[in-house]
């Protein structure tokens, strides 16, 4: 029984990514599938993201607090492709940028049992540890806000001090080859401010979706 449900799965991602692709509808369940398998198995939210494999030209805009000045680091580059049921992106520089440090890792899908989309992000840049993150409302694939765990920095000085913030991603498709995630902080002063901490904005390069999704 096993067996059957990873081949079921595994060809379902299969179906989903190759008929994304081409915008075809994902096929149905074959009669008496189990409701694991059917859970398990891509939805149109996993077409969706199938939609957005390819690599990507990234620029990284950050204000580190409430009306700082924009600070832009461009010549990143993602890579996406599909793992099972969810999206992962593999950020890196480019060979041009002498930032050798750069690494970020996330995943986004959706889960089908709770109705609503699952974020998982890693950077090697702060250490803030592995970052989950949930919609509260099963959103649609263009606009897709998650919300965090409270999570904690080191603070700016030498010594360790702690600062403790809130966040919250929005995930924007603006268009075929164009989307953002913006990222909203509150931090733990009392004063409940809240502002645009983080942007990355993302250009698909011509050509890659197609390729990107049947190799995988």
């Amino acid at each position: 029984m096993r067996g059957y449900l990873q081949s079921f799965v595994l060809s379902a991602c299969a179906a989903v990514s190759a008929a994304s692709a081409h915008g075809q509808a994902v096929p149905p369940a074959p009669p008496g599938t189990t409701a694991a398998a059917r859970m398990n198995a891509p939805g149109p939210e996993g077409a969706a993201l199938a939609r957005r494999t390819g690599v990507w030209d990234v620029v990284e805009t950050s204000w580190p607090y409430p009306g700082a000045s924009a600070q832009v680091v461009r010549g990143q580059v993602a890579v996406r492709r599909m793992v099972g049921l969810y999206l992962q992106e593999v950020l890196h520089p480019s060979p041009a940028m002498a930032d050798p440090a750069i690494g970020r890792i996330d995943y986004l899908g959706f889960n089908r049992v709770t109705g609503r989309w699952d974020y998982l992000s890693m950077d090697t840049r702060a250490p803030v540890g592995l970052m989950p993150a949930w919609s509260f409302d099963r959103d649609p694939v263009e606009r897709i806000r998650v919300q965090f765990e409270p999570f904690a920095l080191p603070g700016d000085g030498v010594a360790v001090t702690g600062r403790l913030l809130r966040m919250e991603q929005l995930i924007v498709q603006a268009g075929p080859d164009t989307d953002s995630k913006d990222q909203y902080f509150i931090a733990a002063d009392g004063s409940g401010t809240k502002w645009l901490a983080h942007r990355y904005a993302y250009a698909r390069r011509k050509g890659d979706a197609m390729r990107t999704s049947a190799s995988h």
